[in-house]
This record gives C-alpha cells, sequence and structure tokens, in this order.
C-alpha cells in the first residue's frame, strides 16, 4: 500500500478525483462511519486535537458530518447536502487555522485507520489518493 504524503506548497489546489464507490459498496454505510469515528479517535488524542470538538456530543455530531459527506463522495446517499447544503469545505473549515504540519497529522491518523482495513488494495489506495489531494484544499494558513 502506498500511503505515502504528497509534499505540500502553500495555496496548492489540485484537481481532487473522486474515490472509488466501492469504498462503500464494501463497507456500507456502517463501516464507513465506524473508519470515520476511528479517525476522529485518533485524531481527538493527537497533537491538532485542539481543532476538534472537546465534549462528545459534539464531537459525535462532527463524526456523523464527516462520514456523511464520505459516504455522499462514495455515491451513497446524499445525507450531507440534504443536512448542511452543498459541501463548501474550505469555507467551511476556514475559522479554524489548518497548517500544512496539522494536513500531515490529519493524514497520519488516516494511515493508521487505513491500514488495519482488511479491503482490496485498489479500494483503500483510491480513498488514499482522494485524501492526500483533498487534505490540500483544507490548509488555509501557514502558522
Amino acid at each position: 500500500m502506498n500511503f505515502t504524503i504528497n509534499q505540500y506548497e502553500f495555496g496548492q489546489r489540485p484537481p481532487v478525483t473522486l474515490p472509488s464507490p466501492q469504498l462503500l459498496e464494501l463497507l456500507g454505510e456502517t463501516g464507513m462511519r465506524q473508519m470515520v469515528s476511528d479517525h476522529y479517535d485518533l485524531l481527538s488524542k493527537s497533537e491538532i486535537k485542539h481543532l476538534f470538538p472537546r465534549i462528545e456530543e459534539a464531537l459525535e455530531k462532527a463524526k456523523q458530518r464527516s462520514s456523511d459527506f464520505f459516504i455522499q463522495i462514495c455515491g451513497g446517499h446524499p445525507y450531507f447536502n440534504e443536512n448542511r447544503g452543498k459541501p463548501m469545505l474550505a469555507k467551511r473549515h476556514a475559522p479554524f487555522a489548518i497548517t500544512p504540519e496539522a494536513r500531515e497529522v490529519w493524514l497520519k491518523c488516516y494511515q493508521q485507520v487505513l491500514s488495519k482495513m482488511d479491503l482490496p488494495e485498489v479500494v483503500l489506495q483510491s480513498f488514499w489518493d482522494y485524501l492526500n489531494v483533498f487534505s490540500f484544499w483544507m490548509v488555509n494558513t501557514t502558522e
């Protein structure tokens, strides 16, 4: 598995290719939600934990929104659009100082989660490739 983190230069916004819908087909909604939950659990203990809700109820809502987004972009039900409107994630994340280093921590937590999943390599690689490029769009500060 090639979970290499692409080098980031501030302001990069490369085109994003959606992940394979096979991820959702294989995991189902429950599995997708568990994957996102596992990721958030790692983030809440990481050096960027200050970027995530500390109150359990708020963290659960964040997990819900994130899993809704990933279900939708993998071809599933448009929960995110129904509950939050059109995804404008860079704008929604603008109040948070997301540095290139924070991006790396976020991706490293996904590396841990994905490396434990028993799925075809091509499916995991497709999702990783999406995350790796998508995360460029979230970086909004160098400090």
